[in-house]
């Protein structure tokens, strides 16, 4: 049932959980780094169970590239496999920071916590990364097995706080047995849920409402037209002047979607020019990273990222502006980002306040 990715000793990354490696990095997250022979040379060493001498192989390389995120990925899986798991914490953690758009990082981070039965911590990582990739099927089956490892842990609480409850005791065994260390039981297949359409309840038939009967009125009786000359010709009346059509106002679009469109473009725009100060000020004094980061850490972090590639193309694809009131907007789109060292998709939402008579970010969510 628990498979790993790549043949990992057990007693690290593997822990029951599946792992993520350099080449679903490369694969999922849509990163290039096209015939790069050092990435290849030490991701076969760490393939090999070379675990010593692929890291200090990465951590040569990483000296002349230290943003690059394939090699930080490999230098995490390294460290994991000879042990070094506060520092795997570390380098996975950082890359979250760093690319927050990638999922792989935030799994690993998952089956680390798990290793050391931080359980709660691994489910907010697996969280974040369903949430950066949907997708993503390794989160969603390593977020499952977190579930079960928190269940039993509830499960075994209530069991000493109630021995004779026969229910809990059951259901406490079938969770270890999911979690068994028979090589058997970790063999079985993933059961494929099926999804059951919900049955739509059709409208309720129309109430016919029975109209008041209305009585018919007897004819009057006829009565002798009075005899009079004959009447003298006259002109026809003319006939009433129609009223001018009322005209029909063209759809406007409002001058606050117009601003925020405009807002967000600027936002790119400053991105892509690597103009830090305008990139920044885009930002609301009230935003707060959705990592959990302090606004000063975050800032330094962003300036040290449009700092260092030598070029950035920022392109945002489908926007969609939200007016949630006259001073609130909701932006989402598909940003297409790329420069000399990273080339990523991903989906954003940007929440902007209006705040004098400008439009500023409040809140930047990926996913």
């Amino acid at each position: 049932m628990l498979r790993t990715i790549i043949s990992l000793r057990p007693r690290h990354l593997r822990d029951t959980l599946r792992v993520a490696v350099a080449a679903a990095l490369l694969g999922v997250s849509g990163i290039s780094y096209g015939q790069n022979a050092d990435l290849q040379d030490i991701n076969r060493l760490l393939k090999a169970g070379q675990a010593q001498q692929a890291l200090d192989k990465v951590n040569v390389y990483l000296t002349t590239k230290p943003k690059d995120a394939v090699g930080r990925f490999i230098r995490g899986l390294a460290q994991s496999e000879l042990g070094k798991t506060n520092d795997a914490i570390m380098t996975f953690q950082s890359l979250t920071e760093d690319y927050p758009e990638l999922p792989e990082p935030y799994n690993n981070l998952a089956v680390l916590y798990s290793s050391k039965g931080q359980f709660e911590k691994a489910r907010v990582a697996l969280e974040l990364a369903i949430q950066t990739h949907p997708s993503y099927s390794t989160a969603h089956e390593n977020l499952g097995d977190i579930y079960a490892k928190l269940a039993s842990q509830a499960y075994d609480k209530a069991l000493q706080l109630d021995k004779g409850n026969p229910g809990v005791a059951t259901k406490l065994n079938l969770v270890r047995d999911l979690f068994s260390t028979n090589p058997k039981s970790n063999t079985a297949p993933r059961a494929a849920v099926s999804t059951a359409t919900m049955p739509v309840a059709a409208p309720p038939p129309p109430v016919a409402v029975a109209a008041a009967p209305v009585q018919a009125k007897a004819a009057p009786a006829p009565v002798p037209a009075p005899i009079t000359a004959a009447p003298v010709a006259t002109a026809p009346p003319a006939p009433a002047k129609a009223p001018p059509p009322t005209p029909v106002p063209a759809p406007v679009v409002s001058d606050a979607t117009n601003d925020v469109t405009n807002a967000v473009n600027g936002w790119a725009k400053a991105w892509a020019s690597k103009n830090i100060d305008t990139y920044l000020g885009a930002y609301s004094k009230s935003f707060r990273p959705e990592d959990g980061a302090s606004r000063s850490e975050w800032s330094a972090t962003r300036r040290e990222r449009l700092a260092a590639p030598r070029r950035i193309t920022v392109e945002l694809l489908g926007t969609t502006v939200e007016m949630l009131s006259p001073t609130e907007a909701r932006v989402t789109f598909r940003q297409s980002y790329s420069s000399d060292a990273l080339q990523t998709r991903s989906r954003k939402t940007l929440t902007l306040v209006k705040e004098g008579s400008r439009w500023l970010i409040t809140r930047e969510r990926v996913g």
